[in-house]
């Protein structure tokens, strides 16, 4: 199953988040089948970027949000 999720990134303490779409039995950091965004929490106010057209188009195609990006969604 495909599931669109936040790939930490960054050095230690200074997170940055991609947002993949990725298979659910590989580890978040594994090879992802596309990059859809990311999320910059450091910034003020945070930096939210995603492409609605691709997150879209991989719902209709049954992946899952995970519960984070899901928030992030709503919010962009």
């Amino acid at each position: 199953m495909l599931k669109i999720r936040l790939r930490r990134m960054g050095a230690r303490n200074r997170p940055f988040y991609r947002v993949v779409v990725s298979d659910s039995r590989r580890v978040p950091t594994g090879r992802a089948v596309e990059e859809v965004g990311f999320y910059d929490p450091r910034k003020d106010p945070a930096e939210i970027k995603l492409n609605s057209e691709r997150v879209q188009y991989w719902v209709d195609h049954g992946a899952q949000m995970s519960p984070s990006v899901r928030k992030l969604v709503k919010r962009a």
